[in-house]
């Protein structure tokens, strides 16, 4: 709603809680709007306010406020602990806000960063209130199925192809929406675990540190500056008698991969060792057959993929004789071989890090970068082992049954 009796809020939407003795003003924007930014620094400026809450986590503040952040970034440490996809993911997200930004002129997040400035420059304490976007989006993926994981992965690739040019009247719309949700609109609809997770449960983390950060301060005046799509439920969960604690540590465990996920590559694994078995066991020429099979399709879909990420020559050879193997191992893919060995080839310059939010807002940039460069030939080469696994395996059972 918008408030009547403090017209500082202007046509900002804004939701009004009492709770605890405190007076909390939850003021809705859109991250990439200049209207927010003004609002928030007006509203700070009044004096109204005794602290300011935003809408970040620590990383993504460090990220926001801190140049060399991307510097510290250990490439070979994310591959290895198979944090590649999630990385990826959180580039495309920042990818999709700095496009629609540099439409505008503004940029993304400039709300925020005026919410922090204003705030130290008054003396006022900020309060970091959002969930780690990492278990946010991995909570929000564990809730769906294989089909939709692979919707969500190609949803976000297909938005990094837009360029579908928006009206600032556009950007001030999305006040009634999510960033995140905002970014995979063309599926979300379809899949509610998106919204359990990217909103519903992000509303009610950052009611329970709202509560948290102030209690014991009765009477002081808070100003939280939210996503308008965070508006509703978060006042809602203001409301609740829900304990701060107990929820925050609920919300905050990173749910376990599900049974199947699990057993997969290894079900996969006694699969094609079986078929071997069952090849050689009926003559040597059908088991070098079906061993020539997954070796061939499985390391060329890899390499093709390495191929079509431009990756550097000894990289596509690498994923071609990397792949087959690695298939056959469930604690390594054959992306985080060819990424490792790509991050080793052309190293990234202290440029690349420095450029790379501007850089991945475009799809040259994705190339152009060492860094994101690195992640697009683990994705790519990734891809074509997991198109190899199956297509070899549908090959292998052919050639099983043509010869029963």
């Amino acid at each position: 709603m918008t408030s009547e009796n403090n017209p500082l809020f202007g046509n900002e939407p804004v939701e009004h809680v009492s709770r605890d003795g405190i007076d909390y003003a939850l003021l809705g924007t859109a991250h990439v709007s200049r209207a927010s930014a003004e609002a928030v620094r007006r509203l700070i400026d009044s004096g109204d306010f005794d602290a300011v809450a935003i809408e970040l986590c620590e990383p993504r503040l460090k990220a926001m406020t801190d140049a060399d952040n991307w510097r510290n970034v250990n490439i070979f440490q994310v591959l290895r602990e198979g944090k590649g996809g999630m990385m990826m993911a959180s580039l495309a997200l920042g990818a999709y806000q700095r496009r629609i930004a540099e439409q505008l002129g503004i940029e993304p997040g400039s709300e925020m960063k005026a919410a922090i400035e204003q705030a130290e420059a008054a003396g006022l304490p900020v309060q970091i209130v959002d969930r780690e976007i990492g278990i946010s989006l991995k909570r929000a993926v564990s809730g769906l199925s294989l089909w939709r994981r692979w919707v969500m992965i190609n949803g976000m690739i297909f938005s990094l192809f837009s360029r579908e040019e928006v009206s600032e009247e556009d950007i001030e719309r999305l006040k009634q929406g999510d960033i995140m949700t905002e970014t995979f609109s063309e599926f979300s609809q379809n899949a509610p675990e998106l919204y359990e997770a990217l909103i519903r449960e992000r509303d009610e983390f950052m009611a329970a540190r709202l509560r948290q950060e102030n209690a014991d301060h009765q009477g002081r005046r808070v100003l939280a500056v939210l996503g308008a799509g965070h508006l509703a439920g978060t006042a809602r969960a203001l409301r609740s008698d829900a304990d701060p604690a107990t929820r925050i540590d609920e919300l905050s465990r990173t749910p376990p991969p599900s049974r199947w996920l699990r057993l997969l590559p290894w079900l996969i694994l006694v699969a094609v060792i079986t078929g071997f078995a069952i090849g050689f066991s009926r003559s040597p020429e059908l088991g070098w057959s079906l061993v020539v099979s997954w070796v061939v399709i499985n390391g060329t879909l890899s390499a093709l993929g390495a191929l079509i990420a431009r990756a550097h020559p000894l990289t596509i050879l690498t994923a071609l004789f990397a792949a087959p193997l690695t298939s056959l191992n469930p604690t390594i893919g054959a992306g985080m071989v060819a990424g490792a060995v790509e991050a080793w080839l052309r190293k990234p310059r202290v440029g690349d890090f420095e450029t790379l939010r501007d850089d991945v807002a475009k799809i040259s940039g994705w190339f152009r970068n060492r860094v994101s460069h690195v992640f697009v030939v683990f994705f790519l080469s990734n891809l074509g082992s997991v198109a190899g696994t199956w297509i070899a395996g549908f090959r292998m059972v052919q050639q099983l049954v043509g010869t029963a």
